[in-house]
């Protein structure tokens, strides 16, 4: 089940015989917090109701302007790595919660959930503008380059034009005289 985001994504997983669910080619041209926790809200309802096992997240980060690192996250269901496991040395202390840690999790994980999917959302945008001002540089070069080509081969064949005129004029001066 595939949740996309923009025309062209939609297009792809369709193609591919993907179940796309949502497409809010809208929320591309200017991601707000709210379209992400609409998002989030509903990935962790399909999550909760058992319609998904995990849910993953993929975009494009931001690296530079002529860098764009296609990116694949998992979201849920949260893995520990072994490093985050290691017991730090020193006493250890029991940790209570308020509220209990249920409701902590059931408040934390949502806000988890969506600042990943907006921050997602910025860094693709940010991508699609690096890779924009890139192409648009690419073209400005381009054109200089052409407009470079072209005036000197203007420049040529007006200079040849001009020499053909002296010569006939010279040829002329020379029959006559």
């Amino acid at each position: 089940m595939v949740y996309a985001l923009g025309t062209k994504g939609r297009e792809t997983f369709l193609r591919h015989g993907y179940d796309v669910r949502e497409c809010n080619s809208d929320i591309v041209e200017s991601p707000a917090y709210r379209d992400a926790m609409h998002i989030s809200e509903e990935l962790l309802k399909a999550f909760a109701d058992g319609e998904v096992g995990e849910i993953h997240l993929a975009y494009t980060a931001f690296k530079n302007t002529v860098s764009h690192v296609p990116t694949l996250l998992k979201l849920l269901p949260v893995e520990v790595s072994p490093e985050s496991g290691k017991k730090e040395s020193g006493p250890s202390a029991i940790m209570n919660f308020e509220p209990e840690d249920v409701e902590a999790l059931d408040m934390i994980i949502p806000k988890y959930v969506t600042s990943l999917i907006y921050g997602a959302l910025m860094e693709a945008v940010a991508s699609e503008n690096g890779a924009r001002m890139q192409a648009m540089d690419n073209a400005t070069s381009n054109a200089e380059e052409m407009i470079s080509d072209l005036t000197l081969k203007y420049n040529r064949a007006r200079q040849g034009s001009i020499t053909q005129e002296l010569t006939e004029i010279i040829a002329g001066a020379e029959a006559i005289g």
